[in-house]
Order: structure tokens, then C-alpha cells, then sequence
């Protein structure tokens, strides 16, 4: 019977309320998708009142359009069970035996981002900028830890919404790259030094020549250092300053720093432009202005450069509370890393020990600490608590918790595998065979209807960049998501 009543589209939400907005001649925003468990139980979406009377007079919706919703049918909409006027607004209940079949059937389309038709710049150079001075585990501050995982994430959300992502720079050390590997980071471990260095020196002779011509030789501090005018240098090729800091001016321009906009320049060169580039700078607050001096430094340095759009993404400060010495990030995991142990063993005893309970635990920390340094708001500080106490394996928003309930989960599947290739449990049938009018339960609604089918959604606006101002910064929800691959690869 569900077969019968159902479609095969994906059903999207976002283009369910475009659906549902355009029969009834007003735009998608005034209807409202429910979400709480006490309102799901009569509805799932609503016109309130309010919204009504500014289309309707008296607030009151014509019978004839009210039969309109309930008669609509098309490839991406799921059945509508009822549609009717009430104190509250303009009420929608989906025919949900319907909408579980159709959504459990095929579920593969909800593991994707939302199909896009955004044709705007698909390449993009995305900077790590702290990982070019990471050039020991000990110089990885933990606001450069943070970044590092936010262009992790990024580069994974941007790839899956149809973007080709170019990662720079490449791991400097060896050890820097086996710890963010660890962690599950993945990033180049290698690069073409002889083409960056050759860069890097063609680069000094152009400022060098700049400062003579300017007369400003007499300033250079050190025969390492080249100082540049970025002001006036920017106002005499008519470059925009808009959205950079208003005392950019002097800079004392270091190797690493040209080694830095080599790289960037090496990987604009080296791309088949095909389409406009963007480069994404990950940034840690306290590196912003510098990076800002970069940006500039490269514009001047390179014509061409100045196509190429460049956005920063600024992310706010790392605080461990109750600490006069913060940890490297390597002694961050380690203590995160004993205390996931000591939990371990007094949950499950003394047999948490050898290399497979290792590896456990050092997937839980993993999870534990992408958790704790990406679940703020990136332009928001994050607040460690180092203590003993602070870590748990218990409660919806830590690490250890989804990792943990992942591991049950394949445990539960290979359980019933086995058992059903020993002919104990039969096999499962197929999907379309199910009787899905059997789900009845409040639980079994929420994680369908707040979950697997707002997963699309999440995924792609995690992708979305934002400018709350004109210039250079952009912000990304990056919070909104973990990582997407996480439990796939844990299992």
C-alpha cells in the first residue's frame, strides 16, 4: 500500500516549503517546519496565525485552497495526510507510513549535500595559514590545532558540495604530520621546495628593486628583512583596502614570509583554470593582521594575483581555564588522551589493555577533542577545562559519546549478520518490502524527520560562506556538522 502512495524522488525539505509556499501564493519563509516533540504529535508544518492574516482576511484560509494543498502532487513532495485551519495557523501532517518508505527505501541521497545549482567559483586553494610555521609538534599551538581541524572539516564539506579543494601547505615536519594524521587530519605531506624556493628568491630581487626605486633602502632592518610600504604600495596600484585593518601600513617582510605566498602562488600556477580560483585563508585570531599584510604583500607582488578572490576565515582564541601555562597541543591529546583511558578502565574494568584497546582509545580522544574545539562557532572562543573530571563518555555532545554509540551500532549489525548467515535470524528482507505503517513511535518520527532528512540541509549550509560586511572576512557553520566520515571510518 505505501508503495502505491509514494513517490521515488528524494524529498528535500527546503523544497517542500517552496512547494507548499507557492500553492498557497506566499513565499516559503511563512511556513515553519516543527521540530519539537510536542508539536510533532499533531503536525509538521505550520502557518501561524499571525503569518495568515497578512495574506488572508481574517486570517482565514479559502476551503478551496486548503483542498489545493492537500490535492498537490509532484516528484520531490511526499503525500500530505491532512491539511486544516486551527488556533495555532495553517496545520500540515505528512502521511508518514509514506514518507517512511520512500525516505528508508533509498536513503543514499540523504547522506549528500542538497543538489546545487550554484555556478559560482568551483576551485578552492584552501591556506591552513598556521601550518606554515608549524615547523615542530611543539610550535602547534592549540588556536593552530583548532584551525587545522576547521580546514579538515572545511576541505571535506566543500569536496561533497561539488567544490575541488586544493590543501596548502604541505606538512613542513614529519612529526607535525603523523599527529594531525592521528587525529584523522588530512593534509599534504609533501611539495616541490627547488620551484617554492626559486619563487621565494625572484620575489627578494622584486622588492628589493621596489625599495631602491622608492629610496627607502636606509630602512631594511636586517638583511633577512625587506621593508615594504603596503599602504602606499596599495594606493599606487589603485588596490581595494576595504575590510583590512586600517594601520596596515609598514612591513618587515621575513623568508617565511615570501616562502608563504610562494606556496599560494605555486598552487594558483599549477591549477588548470578552468574556472575562477578562490583562496580560503583559515586563519588564528592572533595571526589575522599578518595574514592581512600576506594577502596584500601577494597582490603587489603578483598582477595576476589580484583575480584571484581571497577570503579569510578568522578563528577565535583557544583559553584553558585555571592555567598560567597552556599545554602544546601534543600535551593537550596525551592529557585528553589518559584521561579517555581512565574512564575506559572504570567502565569496563581491567581489560582495557593492548593494541586494539589502544586504538579505541585513541579514536574516543580523537572524537573527544574535535569535538571540544569545533562545536563553538569558529569566530568564538573556545573554553578548555582540563581537569579529570571534564571528560566523559557519557552525554549527547561529547566526542566519546558518538564514538562510543557508533562502535555499538556496527557491533549490533555484525551480531545479526553472523547470526543471520548461521540461519538463526532470517535474512532482512528488502527494504520495499517492509511494512513501514508499523512505526509508530514518537522517537522513530524525530530521528526521521529531524534527522536523516535534515542532513542534506546541514551539509550544505556548513559549505556556505557568509560576508557579514564587505571586505575579506567570511564566516561558515562550521559547528553544525561533525565530521561527515567519521563514524564510516571508525566502523
Amino acid at each position: 500500500m505505501e508503495a502505491e502512495t509514494c513517490g521515488t524522488a528524494a524529498v528535500y525539505v527546503s523544497e517542500v516549503l517552496r512547494a507548499l509556499g507557492n500553492a498557497l501564493q506566499a513565499p516559503p519563509t511563512v511556513w515553519f517546519k516543527e521540530s519539537s516533540q510536542k508539536n510533532l504529535r499533531s503536525r509538521d508544518f505550520l502557518v501561524p496565525r499571525g503569518a495568515l492574516r497578512k495574506s488572508f482576511p481574517d486570517g482565514e484560509v479559502p476551503a478551496e485552497l486548503i483542498l489545493t494543498l492537500l490535492s498537490l502532487d509532484a516528484p520531490d513532495l511526499p503525500p500530505l495526510r491532512q491539511c486544516l485551519q486551527c488556533d495555532a495557523g495553517l496545520v500540515v501532517q505528512l502521511d508518514r507510513p509514506a514518507l517512511f518508505y520512500r525516505v528508508l527505501r533509498d536513503f543514499a541521497p540523504y547522506l549528500k549535500p542538497l543538489p546545487s545549482a550554484d555556478h559560482g567559483q568551483d576551485i578552492v586553494i584552501l591556506n591552513c595559514a598556521p601550518l606554515h610555521s608549524a615547523k615542530s609538534l611543539d610550535a602547534l599551538r592549540l588556536s593552530h590545532l583548532r584551525a587545522a581541524l576547521l580546514a579538515d572539516h572545511l576541505a571535506e564539506v566543500l569536496t561533497l558540495n561539488g567544490k575541488h579543494v586544493y590543501p596548502v601547505p604541505a606538512v613542513p615536519s614529519k612529526e607535525v604530520e603523523e599527529f594531525l594524521s592521528q587525529l584523522g587530519i588530512s593534509w599534504p605531506s609533501s611539495g616541490d621546495t627547488s620551484l617554492v624556493e626559486e619563487t621565494v628568491s625572484s620575489f627578494k630581487d622584486f622588492l628589493r628593486d621596489c625599495v631602491q626605486n622608492a629610496g627607502d633602502g636606509n630602512h631594511t632592518q636586517s638583511p633577512d628583512e625587506i621593508r615594504v610600504q603596503l599602504k602606499t604600495s596599495a594606493e599606487k596600484h589603485n588596490l581595494t583596502l576595504e575590510g583590512y585593518a586600517p594601520n596596515l601600513d609598514f612591513f618587515l617582510v621575513s623568508e617565511d614570509d615570501l616562502r608563504h605566498v610562494a606556496r599560494l602562488q605555486r598552487s594558483v600556477q599549477d591549477l588548470v583554470q578552468t574556472s575562477p580560483c578562490t583562496v580560503l585563508h583559515i586563519i588564528s585570531c592572533e595571526e589575522e593582521f599578518h595574514q592581512q599584510k600576506l594577502d596584500l604583500l601577494w597582490r603587489l607582488m603578483v598582477p595576476s594575483s589580484r583575480d584571484v578572490t581571497q577570503k579569510h576565515l578568522i578563528c577565535g582564541p583557544v583559553k584553558v581555564l585555571n592555567s598560567t601555562a597552556p599545554p602544546s597541543s601534543s600535551q593537550y591529546f596525551q592529557l585528553r588522551k589518559s584521561q579517555m583511558l581512565e574512564a575506559s578502565v572504570m567502565k569496563y574494568g581491567e581489560s582495557v589493555k593492548g593494541d586494539s584497546w589502544d586504538e579505541i582509545i585513541t579514536s574516543l580522544t580523537s572524537a573527544a577533542v574535535k569535538f571540544e574545539l569545533m562545536a563553538t562557532p569558529h569566530r568564538s572562543q573556545v573554553n578548555l577545562n582540563l581537569e579529570d573530571g571534564n571528560i566523559t563518555t557519557k552525554g549527547t555532545k561529547s566526542g566519546a559519546f558518538v564514538m562510543y554509540n557508533c562502535a555499538r551500532l556496527a557491533t549490533m549489525f555484525d551480531s545479526y549478520n553472523d547470526a543471520a548467515s548461521e540461519g538463526i535470524y532470517p535474512e532482512f528482507p528488502p527494504a520495499g518490502d517492509l511494512s513501514y505503517s508499523s512505526l509508530r513511535e514518537e522517537g522513530e518520527w524525530l530521528l526521521l524527520f529531524n534527522y536523516i532528512m535534515m542532513f542534506p540541509e546541514v551539509l550544505s549550509q556548513a559549505a556556505q560562506m557568509s560576508a557579514p560586511s564587505p571586505g575579506i572576512r567570511v564566516t561558515a557553520n562550521t559547528e553544525a556538522v561533525g565530521e561527515p566520515q567519521a563514524c564510516d571510518r571508525y566502523m
